[in-house]
């Protein structure tokens, strides 16, 4: 094993002058324990370059501006990082968050008023701290706030006690302590916190990590059900004035009532787009009618998502397949359907259905960006969407979304349905616009009393 505080390059290393770039480099990253007056790296691996344009200087007091650490930096490619930063945990925990929302949210039969989150806060030998977010939502999540939190303190100990190891290793056991669909919320969290104290470490932001597309991510937004239609439009409008220009609606239980909200939404805001979640409310067979009836009705949405239960493939197939022969413009999406990998595949390979939604919550970060690795290979459209978190969690998926920048659809709109807002710093929100002002890591965190 490489002696702590060197990163692993599996290639070669070049050092090179740096004429004006002083800056610190944390403890686990290129020779902590060394003093190195005003040198960048350059580590190569697999071909492609990792590049850390910071330096170690002899004195702590030296400082660079935001925006000319801004113009030196050059893109990190997660990968690579995760074979090449050793992680030394010096502290790992879990604690409730409990988060109350506006008004009920309807989660198929059931309303939701509040939540019992979990937040994981992960501390580095080298000060830097990493936050994520264990979302427990019914119908979304396998696990209770009881499992959630005994499952994460279980994970927290493990990198408490561990010896250093690259990140890709650390990823990797604790998917081992945390596996499966069952436990793909809580490894979720722990990854969060995992790859936030690396990013601050290296003092890089996340969606400059996971690829640097862009610094601000536009999401849509949930409407709530609410009857008549009027009121459904006078919701509508009321984000329209925000600048919101994307609607999710949930569907499924009055057809009747709903066709009407939806035509007054879009004859009220023609240039808006739709989402139509059903939830696995429909039959084949019902579906296809509410197809047409949409038709009928002059309603186009974007998307209608999860139109049948999850165990029907044949349904899911056939409901795809005809709203592609009709031309509608209309993409089925899946959501429930997929709980893994393994269901992500037969979708792809028997073309299912037009597009995926991605959960944090559901795949766990690693498990997500496989998938999405998969998806953009085999061109199928991608969306992403969260359960109820916090903005720790969205937050992290807001990064991701804008550093890989393929996302054909977003709708990380949890925080605004939130009654108060547990965290501190993070991304800055401007109606329907995330910007993602912070030079490190995701921005945001919890204020937590160690006093005991």
């Amino acid at each position: 094993m490489a002696p702590i505080g060197f990163a692993l390059c599996p290639k070669t290393s070049i050092f090179f002058p740096s004429s004006n770039v002083e800056e610190r480099v944390s403890g686990n990253y290129l020779y902590a324990n060394k003093h190195i007056s005003k040198t960048g790296v350059i580590a190569s691996y697999g071909g492609s370059k990792l590049m850390a344009q910071s330096t170690v200087t002899t004195t702590s007091s030296t400082s660079v501006s935001t925006s000319s650490r801004s113009s030196e930096r050059t893109n990190f490619g997660f990968k690579n990082l995760a074979e090449t930063f050793w992680v030394d945990v010096q502290r790992a925990e879990g604690r409730p968050l409990n988060l109350e929302l506006i008004a009920p949210l309807s989660v198929g039969s059931k309303s939701v008023e509040e939540v019992e989150n979990v937040a994981i806060r992960v501390e580095l030998t080298n000060g830097c701290v990493g936050w994520g977010e264990v979302p427990v939502f019914p119908s979304v999540t396998a696990v209770n706030h009881t499992v959630a939190l005994a499952k994460a303190m279980e994970a927290c100990e493990f990198l408490s006690c561990s010896s250093p190891m690259v990140l890709s290793l650390v990823l990797s056991e604790i998917g081992g302590i945390l596996p499966g669909p069952e436990l793909a919320s809580v490894r979720a969290g722990v990854e969060m916190a995992l790859i936030d104290a690396v990013a601050n470490s290296i003092d890089v932001p996340l969606w400059r990590l996971f690829g640097g597309v862009a610094n601000t991510l536009t999401t849509g937004v949930t409407l709530p059900t609410v009857f008549p239609a009027e009121a459904y439009s006078q919701g509508a409008s009321k984000y329209c004035q925000s600048g919101f220009r994307t609607f999710k609606l949930k569907i499924g239980k009055n057809t009747s009532a709903e066709i009407k909200a939806l035509q007054a939404i879009q004859a009220a805001h023609p240039l808006c787009s739709l989402i139509l979640d059903a939830n696995e409310a429909y039959t084949c067979q019902e579906a296809i009618e509410i197809l047409q009836k949409l038709y009928d009705s002059g309603i186009t949405p974007a998307v209608l998502e999860q139109p049948v239960h999850r165990s029907d493939w044949k349904g899911l197939g056939e409901v795809s397949n005809f709203a592609r022969e009709k031309k509608y413009g209309i993409s089925v999406a899946v959501d429930e359907t997929c709980q893994s990998l393994i269901e992500v595949r037969r979708v792809i390979k028997e073309n299912l259905a037009d597009a995926i939604n991605i959960k944090l919550a559901k795949f766990g970060v690693m498990g997500a960006l496989e998938i999405i690795e998969l998806a953009r290979e085999s061109g199928v459209k991608l969306m992403i969407s969260g359960t109820v978190e916090s903005r720790l969690a969205t937050g992290f998926a807001a990064h991701l979304a804008a550093g890989l920048g393929c996302f054909k659809s977003v709708v990380l709109d949890m925080p605004f349905l939130l009654s108060e807002d547990p965290v501190i710093c993070g991304y800055e929100a401007s109606g329907p616009v995330y910007k993602f002002l912070n030079v490190r890591g995701q921005g945001g965190f919890l204020k937590w009393d160690f006093s005991s």
